[in-house]
């Protein structure tokens, strides 16, 4: 058995989506949308127990930004203020189809790269609008991440875009171990299930590093589930707002992680560090990514 594997079973890794492409601060007043914010927030929940910051810049409106000027600060904020996290950068095609500018954050120099990229393996519907995702973007995605040595983050909505994941290996495009977020309960893909996340997590390749997410109110429902299957979490504002959706208090991106760390902790796991989570994912040291 691998050091990372037996890792796996004490630990778990906590990826913080802290921003994501929706929430205002007309929904909330936590979500972090200035740079300076992004950094105060990332530190917090690190500190809390997260190993994985996933980033989205907001331009001065607050809209969603792909101009890697803007990426740049976003990342070199959390870089001064968390030097060891692992850095997840947004290639998100919800509300933008040109790779080049979905790929922005890819060849940003030096320490402002970021150490991973987010992949949705397939486009599927939101509530409001569609995320497409064609197979010559993933691919082109995919080739830039490993260019740049970038990990990619593969994001999977339903069970065909773990299919076209594994595909993606086949071809060398995608090279394993994989880490992978399952996110579950969008109206338009699979639901927060046990079934649902099982047969996805039955179909990953061997080896594969995995974490579960619910959206909306079922964040809790799937992160709960992860840790009891034996593996990882992705949680954050990005996904849900509120800390108990019965009375619809809001919560904050650290309130989120302290609460799946107590979970974690009732069920005999504790948070990665981030330096164990890059021995998991397969990310080089802090030192080599400098």
């Amino acid at each position: 058995m691998r050091e990372s594997d037996v890792l796996q079973r004490e630990v778990f890794i906590i990826n913080a989506a802290l921003t994501g492409m929706l929430p205002r601060k007309s929904d909330t007043p936590y979500v972090p949308i200035t740079p300076e914010e992004i950094a105060e927030d990332a530190a917090a929940v690190v500190e809390a127990g997260a190993a994985i910051v996933h980033l989205h810049p907001r331009d001065a409106e607050g809209n969603p930004s792909c101009d890697p000027g803007l990426f740049g600060e976003v990342i070199g904020a959390v870089r001064e203020r968390c030097p060891d996290v692992i850095i997840c950068g947004t290639c998100s095609g919800r509300f933008e189809s040109d790779v080049e500018r979905r790929a922005a954050c890819l060849s940003l120099p030096g320490p402002l790269k970021p150490d991973m990229g987010s992949l949705t393996c397939g486009s599927m519907n939101f509530p409001r609008q569609p995320s497409v995702n064609a197979p010559d973007t993933i691919i082109e995605l995919a080739k830039r991440m490993k260019d740049n040595g970038i990990k990619p983050e593969v994001e999977v909505f339903e069970p065909g875009m773990v299919h076209f994941a594994k595909y993606l290996i086949t071809k060398g495009i995608l090279e394993e171990p994989l880490y992978v977020n399952i996110l579950l309960g969008n109206l338009g893909t699979s639901p927060s299930t046990g079934l649902d996340l099982g047969i996805m997590v039955n179909a990953l390749p061997e080896g594969t590093v995995w974490a579960a997410a619910g959206i909306g109110r079922y964040q809790l429902w799937a992160n709960a589930m992860a840790l009891a299957m034996g593996g990882n979490v992705r949680v954050g504002l990005e996904d849900n707002l509120y800390y108990d959706w019965r009375d619809k208090s809001l919560a904050t991106n650290r309130m989120l992680v302290e609460r799946v760390v107590r979970i974690g902790r009732e069920l005999g796991r504790r948070p990665a560090t981030p330096q164990e989570a890059r021995q998991m994912i397969g990310l080089p040291d802090k030192g080599a990514t400098a």
